[in-house]
């Protein structure tokens, strides 16, 4: 008896000393797209304007990046994880990376993007569009319109969108999926204090770049 109230006594004490805690596997939960249907905000937010309501969503994929002093380079490795299913590269508590137009402040910056489906899109501006690129106002891309760009991992979002007509991903545009369809017709900037009912993400797997590698890829579409 004495020798199995020993065991027991060695074996809570590794596990206390191990620091896990029930609290921690709770807060483990899977980043799915399908959340995105029926999104609850996480934080509170206020609403600015709008600067276009443009459908059109296009990507880039994030090893595009590839400059070792900026801001973006280093949020995208190290505050962002890769959906290994979608591609979509999310930070901790689930928002979307994306580039946006310097109209949408700064790297890091939160926001969440109401479309005319009703859907709402919570994204983290990683990556900025350049003011040479966008129309007087800093906001979308005078080339196609877009004022979302999806920063991905353009393999795994093959694999999982696939192609249309051309050899882009849904074509090009994510206004081809059903989740994504639709004008933007409201912006909220994401403040810091969170709302009582919310959706949570579970973070899967770190992006594994070492960073000394040395990046060779082109823009993205």
């Amino acid at each position: 008896m004495k020798k199995v109230i020993l065991v027991l006594f060695i074996l809570l004490l590794s596990l206390t000393s191990s620091g896990f805690s029930y609290e921690e596997e709770k807060e483990e939960r899977a980043f799915s797209i399908d959340d995105l249907y029926d999104y609850q905000k996480e934080f509170k937010s206020e609403e600015i304007d709008v600067c276009a309501s443009n459908s059109s969503k296009t990507y880039m994929d994030y090893r595009a990046t590839t400059a070792r002093d900026s801001r973006q380079y280093w949020f995208i490795r190290e505050e962002l994880t890769v959906d290994e299913q979608t591609g979509f590269l999310y930070d901790k508590d689930g928002f979307i990376g994306v580039a946006l137009g310097s109209f949408y402040g700064e790297i890091g910056d939160r926001y969440y993007f109401t479309l005319e489906s009703g859907v709402v899109l919570p994204l983290v501006k990683c990556e900025e569009k350049s003011d040479g690129d966008t129309d007087y106002t800093n906001c979308y891309h005078t080339s196609d319109n877009s004022v979302i760009e999806f920063v991905i991992d353009k393999n795994a979002a093959m694999e999982y969108f696939g192609r249309l007509s051309n050899d882009y991903i849904l074509n090009g545009n994510y206004n081809n999926y059903s989740l994504f369809k639709g004008e933007i017709v409201k912006v909220e900037k994401v403040l810091e204090e969170r709302n009582e009912n919310y959706v949570t993400f579970e973070k899967n797997k770190q992006i594994n770049i070492n960073k000394y590698d040395i990046f060779n890829y082109g823009s993205g579409y």
